[in-house]
């Protein structure tokens, strides 16, 4: 009989896109392990455990957990955690990470760092490590948290483009690997979210969600988890305008993007 419980994952998982992630994981019946570097993952978790109870779910557990994913051993220290609380994994969100956009010579040594450990290396070794899991058994789920700026080869996007530029190959690669197991790997790519991390003002958010430019943390998760169900490589939320926006700076010559830092525009 095997005593271990199935589980999701949620990683930066304490507001936002992390936290729309865990609601929409908590109400397709999963228990849910969600992972934060801050404190206030113990209040995220309460919030969810009161959402289960009101929709009648009170056999799920939601268990909250404070790691830095920022340093190279926590992918190590994550799993071995649901070794030993006997957490079978079946669904893993890689959603934690920092957005910034900034030259990459003004970043700090430290900071580059951490962009790049939680971009590429923890995610990776997680997948690593749960992914050979899910093969053995034969199903399980893989979300990776992408970005459109992957396609953005531009300044002050370098670190942040080019980590989840690397996350996007190896998601598609991975993908590919292990569709023949009955793991299912995905990448949703963002463009703009509401989740305050902009500084623009309440109006041109509205403008913008209108638009649908910049969509809601809930709409993406909800986008997100379609895509890894249905067995899809990626998805980009919203479509249409980061799709064509993409194509149109994948087209432009570096002269360009050079005169564009000469204005001052970007």
């Amino acid at each position: 009989m095997n005593e271990f419980k199935k589980f999701a994952i949620v990683t930066g998982a304490s507001s936002g896109i992390g936290y729309a992630f865990a609601e929409q994981l908590l109400k397709r019946g999963y228990n849910l392990l969600i992972v934060s570097n801050v404190p206030e993952i113990e209040e995220a978790a309460k919030r969810l455990k009161d959402a289960a109870l009101q929709d009648g779910s009170s056999n799920l557990q939601v268990v909250p957990l404070v790691l830095d994913l920022g340093q190279q051993s926590s992918a190590r220290e994550l799993y071995e955690y649901t070794r030993a609380h006997k957490m079978e994994i079946e669904v893993l969100v890689n959603n934690a990470g920092v957005y910034h956009d900034k030259d990459i010579l003004d970043d700090s040594e430290g900071f580059t760092s951490l962009i790049m450990n939680l971009h590429m290396y923890t995610p990776a070794m997680l997948c690593y490590l749960f992914g050979q899991d899910m093969r053995t058994r034969g199903k399980g789920y893989i979300l990776n948290v992408c970005s459109v700026t992957a396609k953005m080869a531009a300044q002050r996007l370098g670190t942040y483009g080019g980590t989840k530029a690397f996350l996007a190959h190896f998601t598609r690669a991975l993908h590919i690997e292990l569709r023949k197991y009955g793991v299912s790997v995905t990448n949703v790519s963002p463009g703009a979210v509401d989740t305050g991390l902009y500084s623009i003002s309440p109006t041109l958010t509205k403008i913008g969600k209108c638009l649908g430019i910049i969509v809601s943390p809930q709409t993406l998760a909800r986008r997100g988890l379609f895509a890894l169900f249905h067995g899809w490589a990626k998805t980009t939320v919203p479509t249409i305008f980061w799709q064509v926006l993409c194509f149109l700076i994948l087209l432009a010559p570096t002269c360009l993007l050079r005169l564009i830092r000469r204005l001052g525009w970007f």
